[in-house]
């Protein structure tokens, strides 16, 4: 998760300098807004499902990847991509939104999450964006899906765009929730105003071992507290957020998630075998396939998409979710189940 209500201006004017340089013509700093219908009740349908099924388990490379899955074997596939802290929960009504239109839904649990595990116990636990990335892409071709729409929020936006610009191929579409937020650690080395600073608080506390300890220690705590600063407005019971606590119990979840935090600020290293991938986004890559790029309330200023235009250079469209905070699947879900089949016919 990361906070930018506090710090929207500083991410608009930093995104633009990278990228809308690039912009090739007047109409392209534009994004298509498409908003939902007056009076609509974006939040209908949230809550209304409370179980994900069995939850099965495949090769996925370097992990073991949980995942649940929705829809017929034959149809078109869709993967939602979680966040953090949360988990595919997210997607309990998205996905049956989905399934019932004939599409084939795979939601799994990223590296750190529920019962995806590591095979080796020697490997690195890496968060770094690219490694989750691969993950994803080795669960594709185990379940011999060669092209996928992917959709995503928080750490699930980010690596529904990385596939998209690196893999291309792989992907059909893409609807990531605020838009193109790869890591760029040269950027995100730069100081922000204070009053933006104060919105990382907790990637500054993850870069300690005190914050370490402390994520460790209260990690259930710690994670409400972030889910109810992220969205204010989202009344979520107990039970709605215990189920997804539940996947913070991950023997490797600490490790990822504070390796992911260190990462972004340069203070853990990659590892190898990623870092042409990485010089590659940092290049500035775009995303070229079809892309429904949603914005909420947590966005802030930036919410209105021209910051991150540039970066999407095939068809496009941008839609607002105003009221719904930053874990969009499950606080709007039917807005998001309908980006996803509407992007399936870019």
């Amino acid at each position: 998760m990361i906070s930018r209500r506090r710090f929207t201006q500083a991410f608009a004017a930093g995104l633009a300098a990278t990228s809308l340089a690039a912009c090739s013509s007047p109409a392209a700093s534009q994004p298509a807004v498409a908003q939902p219908a007056a009076g609509a009740d974006l939040r209908a349908g949230s809550g209304e499902h409370t179980s994900l099924g069995t939850i099965k388990h495949a090769d996925a490379g370097l992990v073991s990847m949980a995942y649940a899955e929705f829809g017929p074997a034959d149809g078109k596939p869709v993967l939602l991509l979680h966040g953090w802290p949360y988990d595919p929960y997210s997607y309990a009504d998205v996905a049956p939104l989905l399934a019932a239109q004939g599409f084939r839904v795979i939601v799994p649990f990223l590296r750190g999450f529920g019962s995806t595990v590591f095979k080796s116990a020697s490997t690195v636990r890496n968060g770094q964006q690219t490694a989750i990335a691969q993950d994803v892409v080795a669960l594709m071709d185990t379940l011999k899906i060669d092209k996928a729409i992917l959709g995503g929020y928080d750490w699930g936006s980010r690596t529904a765009a990385v596939i998209a610009a690196l893999w291309p191929q792989r992907c059909q579409a893409v609807v990531p929730v605020s838009g193109y937020i790869v890591a760029n650690l040269k950027a995100n080395l730069q100081p922000l105003p204070p009053a933006a600073e104060l919105g990382w608080w907790y990637q500054y506390y993850f870069a300690t071992e005190r914050g370490r300890a402390g994520y460790a220690a209260n990690r259930h705590d710690f994670t409400k507290l972030i889910w109810k600063t992220a969205s204010p407005t989202w009344h979520f019971d107990d039970a709605t957020f215990d189920r997804s606590a539940a996947a913070f119990d991950n023997p490797d979840h600490v490790a990822i998630v504070i390796h992911n935090y260190r990462w972004r600020l340069s203070l853990a290293p990659g590892e190898p075998q990623y870092e042409a991938y990485e010089q590659k986004l940092a290049a500035g890559a775009t995303i070229g396939v079809p892309a429904i790029t949603l914005a909420s309330d947590f966005d802030g200023a930036a919410k209105d998409g021209k910051a991150y235009r540039a970066k999407f250079t095939g068809k496009y469209e941008h839609r607002i979710l105003d009221g719904i905070g930053h874990n969009v699947p499950q606080e709007a879900p039917r807005p998001f189940a309908q980006a996803i089949a509407d992007a399936a016919k870019l």
